[in-house]
């Protein structure tokens, strides 16, 4: 979806923890050497040519705390992977997001025109994903992930 994409790109991420069998996530509980730097380097191949072509690619977390291990280890392994892409990502407490209207699942909105939302299972592993072009649906999810945006803190910023 990024490769065709112009001018933007926002994600918001949602749960405290997800695709737990992720073995970069289970070296990182056993104290190993957790950054995976092919899939870190395959994921700069996808994001920095977007960045190179002026596409603002934003990503925002909303998560409790104190934090899961999950999202330590997403905070962990970021400047190898989001911030390393040329990524801008923020967190936000959870508890600063209540009167936030959001989607039930997390999504990305390629250039205002497109949604895509990721589909968990009760394990947490993807189950599928859905699109929609309507743009109510659209606008919903572009208005919440700014709300989220404005209230989150800066990769660099935020103390786990």
């Amino acid at each position: 979806m990024l490769s065709g994409c112009t001018t933007s790109a926002v994600h918001l991420e949602i749960h405290d923890a997800h695709m737990t069998s992720d073995p970069g996530f289970i070296a990182f509980q056993a104290g190993r050497d957790f950054i995976d730097h092919d899939q870190a380097r395959a994921w700069i191949d996808v994001i920095a040519p977007a960045v190179a072509r002026g596409v603002a690619v934003r990503r925002a977390r909303i998560v409790s705390e104190p934090v899961s291990d999950y999202i330590r280890y997403m905070h962990a392994v970021a400047p190898a992977f989001q911030l390393a892409a040329g990524e801008q990502l923020r967190w936000l407490p959870r508890y600063l997001s209540s009167a936030l209207a959001l989607p039930g699942n997390p999504y990305w909105v390629f250039d205002g025109r497109l949604v895509r939302f990721s589909v968990f299972d009760g394990a947490g592993e993807v189950a599928g994903h859905q699109f929609s072009e309507d743009p109510g649906v659209i606008e919903l999810c572009t208005t919440a992930f700014e709300a989220v945006w404005d209230l989150a803190i800066p990769h660099d910023e935020y103390r786990l």
